[in-house]
């Protein structure tokens, strides 16, 4: 399976001079804050990524990070300074303005923070206004319309008009205009982050619903860690205009790559993220196979494999698909990752206390 979207050094840099900054910048003769000062912003640092077809790509960091503007480079809305961008294959920023155009319209959907609805125009018109771009003749986009609606749960809403519906359905109108289209790449930049916590809750349901269903590509820009863990399939972490990190949920987790990434982390609930597949241990002794009563598979949750050590003596062993042992869960393991959070993530040395309690509890 081909790699449906790759950025290759990004770079971009607004100001006096950006090419000579990207220079600086390569040949490590500048930094940021230097640039900063002599009136030059690098927004985006030399970003490389790809994006396999199905996956859901999250790109998280704070305010400043140059995430937005890594998102606005990957639909050509803003040109970088240096690199490339591929999509299936295709050189985006060797296209002109009307391929560009072309691409947009046909092959990459974006959903905005703000709803961005037309208020004079109904529910199923702005579902379908990006089919009516297109040239789709109305009889059919109403029909892609209506069935986009009702992939987001706005079946009996077509009518309606956007201000007679909650700040949660104006998003799922957004969210129903992007898959109208049937596009291969959906784009969505803080997308949930305008919305009431539950509200944002329940679109992270209907996004994770939805992907079920349809597979769509997406990159989706957040600064919420829990958002990100659980959203993507993998997780790109920005701090002043470059990637620090790519990785799952899990590997940022277990490893973050630096304490900048460990920061994010500290305040995570692990038992909703870890999986037996991330915490066993993989070398298995005879004896660890032989004598587990209790099992589990690579995917089964963090909280039940406390549930399962708290019942067995023995370690929890982690079959593969065929019944093999892979690997096996240790009650000392498991109260390593619940118990010191301040010490280094993974590691599973820590004392008897809290995580005991948790595990007699469970």
């Amino acid at each position: 399976m081909s790699t449906r979207l790759e950025a290759e050094h990004l770079y971009k840099v607004f100001g006096r001079r950006p090419g000579q900054a990207v220079e600086r910048l390569r040949q490590n003769e500048a930094d940021r804050e230097e640039l900063r000062a002599q009136g030059t912003t690098a927004a985006v640092i030399d970003a490389s990524f790809t994006v396999e077809p199905g996956e859901i790509f999250v790109v998280m960091g704070l305010s400043g990070s140059g995430k937005s503007t890594l998102l606005r480079m990957l639909n050509g809305l803003s040109e970088p300074t240096a690199g490339q961008v591929r999509f299936d294959g295709q050189d985006l920023t060797a296209l002109s303005d009307r391929e560009l155009r072309e691409v947009r319209s046909r092959k990459i959907s974006m959903v905005f923070q703000h709803f961005a609805l037309f208020p004079h125009r109904s529910v199923r018109e702005n579902a379908a206004y990006g089919l009516e771009v297109q040239g789709v003749p109305r009889a059919e986009r109403e029909r892609r319309a209506d069935e986009a609606l009702a992939l987001c749960g706005l079946a009996g809403w077509e009518r309606s008009w956007p201000d007679e519906l909650s700040g949660g359905m104006q998003q799922r109108v957004g969210l129903a205009r992007a898959l109208a289209t049937d596009a291969d790449l959906l784009l969505m930049d803080e997308s949930f982050s305008a919305l009431d916590p539950l509200i944002r809750r329940d679109m992270q349901d209907q996004l994770v619903e939805l992907q079920k269903k349809l597979k769509k590509t997406i990159v989706f820009i957040t600064h919420d860690l829990n958002e990100a863990m659980r959203l993507g399939d993998r997780i790109a972490v920005m701090r002043d205009g470059r990637i620090v990190q790519i990785g799952t949920a899990q590997d940022i987790l277990i490893r973050p790559a630096n304490d900048y990434v460990a920061s994010f982390t500290q305040d995570v609930d692990r038992s909703r993220v870890l999986t037996a597949g991330a915490v066993m241990e993989q070398e298995v002794r005879g004896d660890e196979a032989d004598c587990a009563c209790e099992t589990a598979t690579a995917q089964t949750p963090f909280t039940d494999l406390c549930a399962m050590s708290a019942r067995a003596a023995h370690p929890v062993a982690v079959l593969d698909g065929e019944g093999a042992v892979i690997g096996v869960v240790p009650r000392q393991r498991l109260v390593g990752f619940i118990g010191d959070e301040e010490r280094a993530p993974g590691t599973c040395d820590s004392p008897r206390g809290e995580g005991e309690k948790v595990l007699a509890r469970a």
